[in-house]
């Protein structure tokens, strides 16, 4: 466990190592050009879509807060960070600082905290890469440490922070103290209500890693991109590459997991033998729409949370008036608070149906030739 929690600093200091506060430079050190284009900017409407996409979809670097926002001297404060890039001339490894506010490095530049390529070159996507409509010749592969990738490793350190101390603490005494006196409920919980009514009381010691981790850590992610203020607020839960992953591991414990009555009832289910054209293929599709399911609705309870509130604090801007703040602040405080709820409540739904698909995979038939 040393050895791990180790490797796991040296990581995050190699990743993190060099990120830094950068501010914006003011508008006048850019020429009179950029001015003008500020003062346009100044001049447009609120866009309340573009705002909400910004605090909800991620970024090569950490955006904290703005000072003197509307004024030529307006500097916007970010964390950089580490930019990875694979195009047809090689490898490209730098901070977002080199490229962000307009500047171009390596043929490429940021865009609203995303990288863009300056040469023509799209980002490659899986699917179109499967496809073949990206290569190596006509897109470029971005492998860098964005937002809700160090979102992860914060995360992963406060998890670790927690529970190797409670492990040091059980080693003392079995009287739990400090965050063990929360976090053993809990844990418990998972055992006594999740776990074993799912999966059973002869094989579900085996799962409790995963279902404990699973649950920690979308719960902890869920609280934190619920903070309003910097360094937090990301949307790491929010974002479908990340319930994607979680879904796939559930998907891969399930299948290898999965013993033959389990498959048997996949390929022979109970049925007459005319129904087995129609049930086999429905069972087959059966097994990849449960994570799928899994991933959908995390994904979308926790993305329409974040807009919903955004969106009722952006009807103070849209229709410019103070007076609707009486209505909008209360009312995205009521969803803020109902939102404690559903971190809770989501990280809890995905890990009893994890839960109830390994405990089907796992489950043994003795009595069911009897029938």
């Amino acid at each position: 466990m040393n050895k791990r929690i180790s490797s796991l600093f040296l990581v995050l200091f190699l990743t993190l190592s060099g990120v830094s506060t950068f501010a914006q430079q003011p508008a006048e050190a850019h020429g009179a050009e950029t001015l003008e284009q500020k003062i346009q900017e100044d001049n447009k409407e609120f866009n309340a879509k573009d705002m909400i996409m910004s605090h909800i979809s991620d970024a090569n670097e950490w955006h904290l807060w703005t000072l003197n926002e509307g004024t030529p001297d307006e500097k916007h404060v970010s964390i950089p960070l580490p930019v990875i890039i694979k195009d047809k001339n090689g490898i490209h490894t730098f901070m977002s600082s080199a490229i962000a506010h307009g500047h171009e490095h390596d043929g490429y530049t940021l865009d609203h905290g995303i990288v863009k390529s300056t040469q023509g070159l799209e980002q490659a996507k899986l699917f179109s890469v499967l496809s073949g409509k990206h290569t190596s010749e006509n897109a470029f592969y971005d492998f860098s440490i964005t937002k809700n990738v160090a979102a992860i490793f914060i995360s992963v350190l406060f998890m670790l922070l927690i529970f190797v101390g409670m492990a040091r603490g059980y080693a003392k005494s079995l009287v739990p103290s400090g965050a063990g006196r929360f976090m053993e409920p809990l844990i418990i919980f998972i055992r006594d209500e999740v776990a074993i009514p799912n999966i059973g009381a002869k094989k579900y010691k085996k799962y409790m890693p995963y279902l404990l981790t699973v649950f920690f850590f979308i719960w902890i992610n869920n609280m934190f991109g619920l903070i309003p203020f910097a360094p937090f607020g990301y949307n790491l839960t929010g974002n479908i590459a990340t319930t994607a992953v979680l879904a796939i591991i559930t998907l891969l414990i399930t299948i290898f997991s999965a013993n033959k009555d389990y498959w048997k009832h996949i390929f022979m289910p109970p049925v007459p033998l005319l129904l087995y054209p129609i049930m086999v293929p429905i069972e087959i599709i059966g097994v990849f729409t449960k994570p799928f399911a899994l991933m959908m609705r995390l994904f979308a309870n926790i993305t329409a949370g974040h807009i919903m509130i955004l969106a009722i604090m952006s009807l103070i801007f849209i229709f410019k008036t103070p007076l609707l703040g009486f209505a909008s602040v209360p009312l995205g405080l009521f969803i803020s608070i109902l939102e404690l709820l559903v971190a809770a409540l989501q990280a809890y739904i995905f890990t009893v149906l994890s839960a109830l698909f390994i405990g089907i995979a796992v489950q043994e038939h003795e009595h069911e030739g009897a029938h």
